[in-house]
């Protein structure tokens, strides 16, 4: 079950001090439990939030469909509409490979940090991974709001220490002849994964392939599937 930026929030002051888990997936499943005190600025912000909604000046539900619709359906599909492009138009793939930035800027994607985007390439024999070591630096232009996991002290460690197995507890197994890169983000430097176009799809429209680009494919931690897994394919918050 998804977990809102409340219950994170509430959770997590109430779970200072908590050790770290190295395991990803129990993380994934009860991260909320494992988080560090939320830092000066969110505890004003939900400071805030508590007292517009005590003046009801703003509805909670209407907080978090907005959080939600930012993070899993507008962020994400941004980043799905160029993926699909550079899948279907080879000169548009390397432009995106060149110069990431004016590439999106097509679909009118601009970023609003002021950071640069770089595109790294999914082959059969390399596979990236994107992290950010010291916070949480995300593309926010085209993948939106940061997962909870991608945030976490055990995802941000382990991501270099140990990648395949990483991956593993996502789900993704690679054969040892893959090579896997880790990309660490920056607040100047931000990176985004143009994952494989699974194979089956010569058929489908940009559209349609557009659809089956997940989120976490463009982190590293899946792959994109054809026909798309049933169920959910990705890890919520």
């Amino acid at each position: 079950m998804a977990i809102t930026r409340r219950d994170f929030l509430t959770t997590a002051a109430a779970s200072a001090g908590a050790a770290m888990t190295p395991d990803l997936a129990h993380a994934h499943e009860h991260e909320h439990e494992h988080q560090a005190v939320p830092s000066d600025p969110a505890l004003r912000v939900k400071a805030l939030e508590s007292l517009l909604v005590e003046k009801g000046l703003v509805d909670r539900a209407a907080l978090d469909a907005l959080v939600d619709a930012y993070e899993h359906k507008i962020g994400p599909r941004n980043g799905a509409r160029v993926v699909a492009r550079a899948w279907v138009d080879p000169a548009y793939k390397a432009r995106l490979l060149a110069d990431a930035n004016d590439a999106m800027a097509d679909f009118g994607f601009i970023s609003r940090q002021g950071d640069r985007i770089v595109v790294v390439e999914n082959t059969p024999s390399v596979h990236n991974l994107i992290v950010c070591t010291l916070c949480s630096c995300y593309p926010w232009a085209v993948l939106g709001l940061p997962p909870v996991w991608y945030k976490s002290a055990p995802y941000r460690s382990r991501a270099v220490i140990d990648p395949r197995g990483v991956l593993r507890e996502f789900g993704l197994e690679l054969g040892d002849d893959v090579q896997v890169r880790v990309w660490d983000s920056t607040a100047e430097l931000r990176y985004l994964v143009l994952p494989e176009r699974p194979a089956g799809t010569e058929g489908l429209s940009e559209e349609d392939l557009a659809a089956l680009v997940t989120r976490d494919a463009m982190v590293g931690v899946a792959k994109v599937s054809f026909p798309p897994a049933k169920g959910p394919n990705e890890r919520h918050s």
